[in-house]
């Protein structure tokens, strides 16, 4: 993905790193269109950040993603990367039912099949573009798993296999497929943990994506360093010590 001269939709960037992503992207010399629900704060970003294009919808909603996807290429027909940044974290207590199955079936519906649905709205625009990019937006814990958060973990290691089939079948179009790893950061993703201090500063993080962006136009994972330790814990044989240390100092992480 090149660092500049793109039209860019981001769905689910009100807020954390999708808001962050967006305000670096727009400031490297890109149009950077930011989708959420609530069009309160999408008034809100349009005001405090000049420049930012917002666009309502809802990646819950089918209905939303066909209305905002048809809006949005019919406004900007030259958009050539989509980042599928929406996603919710939650506790789940899995010895009961009454502790996760609602939430689970929220996650997947956001987390999963929003991406999917996503996708499928913007894929025959992206494939007519003579250079176009999918950033999905995994997590170190599709890698090793934060015991508290079962679904979020399963549906961001799905998130890692959809990008890695995707990018086969879209082999030798025009269209590139670009996994974003977040370790934890401090972000509301849950409550509390903006404060958490075992997490990555938000400004360093984005810091370092966005270098890693410039400096890597080809790359197919973007993974800063502070994420290795979660992604490749079984290829160098510590994947027990790797999740005994996750769920020890990042009770509430990403």
């Amino acid at each position: 993905m090149n660092i500049s001269g793109n039209t860019i939709f981001i769905p689910g960037a009100t807020s954390g790193i999708g808001l962050a992503l967006a305000l670096r992207l727009r400031d490297r010399g890109n149009t950077v269109i930011v989708g959420g629900r609530r069009e309160d704060r999408l008034m809100t970003i349009a005001t405090e950040h000049p420049g930012i294009r917002t666009m309502r919808i809802d990646t819950t909603d089918t209905d939303s993603i066909d209305e905002a996807s048809r809006a949005v290429v019919a406004e900007h027909p030259e958009l050539n990367v989509l980042i599928t940044m929406a996603g919710v974290m939650r506790v789940e207590d899995w010895t009961t039912p009454s502790g996760f199955l609602a939430t689970a079936e929220e996650t997947v519906t956001t987390n999963i099949l929003g991406p999917i649905r996503l996708i499928a709205a913007f894929i025959e625009h992206l494939r007519a573009q003579p250079d176009a990019t999918i950033m999905t937006v995994s997590s170190g814990l599709a890698f090793a798993p934060l015991r508290v958060t079962p679904t979020y973990n399963a549906s961001k290691a799905a998130i890692h296999m959809l990008s890695e089939s995707l990018r086969l079948q879209l082999s030798g179009s025009s269209v590139s497929v670009l996994e974003l790893e977040p370790p934890a950061v401090r972000t509301a993703l849950m409550p509390g943990h903006e404060e958490n201090e075992a997490a990555m500063p938000l400004d360093e993080f984005i810091e370092e994506v966005m270098s890693l962006i410039e400096s890597q136009p080809e790359a197919t994972e973007i993974q800063v360093e502070r994420v290795k330790f979660l992604r490749y814990g079984e290829a160098r044989g510590d994947y027990d010590q790797v999740v005994a240390t996750v769920n020890r100092t990042d009770p509430h992480g990403r």
